[in-house]
């Protein structure tokens, strides 16, 4: 993997910013170009947060902090950029306007990142000069604290290009997850979007509130999937017999009407509203930055609790930590 210093991400929202704290904060320069007034503003809420989050999350020290410029132009950001992030809204015109001016002004070689939630690259390529270097790699929020990075080529995605992204990920303390075949929403998000789906009918149709809702995840199924998954999850739940049993005791239920995600409800606003409403009583007492900080800390409590159990999420920060350590002890003896 060729040394990368510097970095460009272009967009600086809630993906974007977190983008930038991690990579700042593994010592790499990034410069960030988005045109929106308050954008500085908002970048630095994100580095505040992520800043305490690290605090928490690794005995083990930090690289120094790379710079942090905004950039007055996608060209001055990806000047000389070693690995670009395309953080930018979800609208494949969009993105395309943005490659163009990418590859106007940045090394043929340095890899374009995408961290679209679903649309798939070889979409996204189809307007490049150079569509070899581009790929998605979809984090998820907070990316500063969270190591999933889904991987994903399209049709023209150069294979080296692939491999040199997973060794980046990798060395930022994250856990790069190759998707096989290129689908729209990749797999992650298929998942929650069916999970997303199913909680819509039952707040519409007035089984739970949102807050119920939360509390069937957060306190049953949601600590199981946090450190085993679902497949590893059922399992388990098989008992000596395993999956097989598993499967031969549930299956049936599958023919079985108990859910509805076939169906999709009216998103109306009447809906939006009855959602809107309770998600206010539910959470409305605490502002968003004190929801993200209750979010980050529950996420440094399991992730460490993981780390001395030496499983899932907890593996990846122990792998982290000691990258950490041995690159400290260089710096060290330099």
């Amino acid at each position: 993997m060729r040394p990368i210093d510097k970095a460009a991400c272009i967009g600086g929202g809630v993906i974007g910013a977190g983008w930038v704290a991690r990579l700042a904060f593994n010592g790499i320069d990034v410069a960030i170009y988005d045109p929106a007034p308050d954008a500085e503003e908002k970048v630095a809420a994100v580095l505040a947060n992520a800043r305490r989050a690290y605090d928490r999350l690794t005995s083990a020290p930090l690289p120094p902090a790379g710079t942090i410029t905004h950039a007055k132009s996608i060209a001055e950001a990806v000047a000389d950029a070693g690995w670009i992030v395309e953080a930018v809204p979800e609208r494949v015109d969009i993105k395309h306007a943005v490659y163009a001016e990418i590859e106007a002004a940045a090394s043929g070689e340095t890899i374009i990142a995408s961290s679209t939630s679903g649309i798939m690259p070889s979409d996204l390529q189809e307007a490049m000069a150079t569509p070899g270097r581009l790929l998605v790699a979809h984090p998820f929020n907070p990316v500063y604290l969270l190591p999933l990075v889904e991987v994903v080529a399209g049709e023209r995605t150069a294979p080296e290009a692939v491999e040199e992204a997973m060794a980046f990920i990798a060395s930022l303390g994250m856990k790069p997850l190759r998707i096989r075949k290129e689908i729209e929403a990749f797999v992650a998000d298929r998942m929650l979007e069916a999970v997303w789906r199913e909680a819509l009918w039952l707040v519409k149709d007035g089984v739970a509130t949102t807050e119920e809702v939360d509390d069937a995840i957060r306190y049953g199924f949601g600590l199981r999937w946090a450190q085993m998954g679902l497949f590893e999850t059922y399992r388990v739940a098989g008992g000596e017999a395993g999956m097989r049993h598993f499967l031969a005791q549930f299956g049936p239920c599958l023919k079985w009407p108990w859910t509805r995600l076939t169906d999709v409800p009216d998103f109306d606003d009447e809906l939006v509203e009855l959602i809107a409403g309770q998600s206010d009583d539910q959470s409305g007492h605490l502002s968003i930055r004190e929801l993200e900080q209750a979010r980050d800390d529950n996420l440094v409590a399991i992730m460490k609790a993981l780390k001395g159990n030496d499983w899932g999420a907890g593996r990846t920060l122990a792998a982290y930590e000691t990258a950490l350590a041995d690159a400290a002890a260089k710096r060290e003896a330099e």
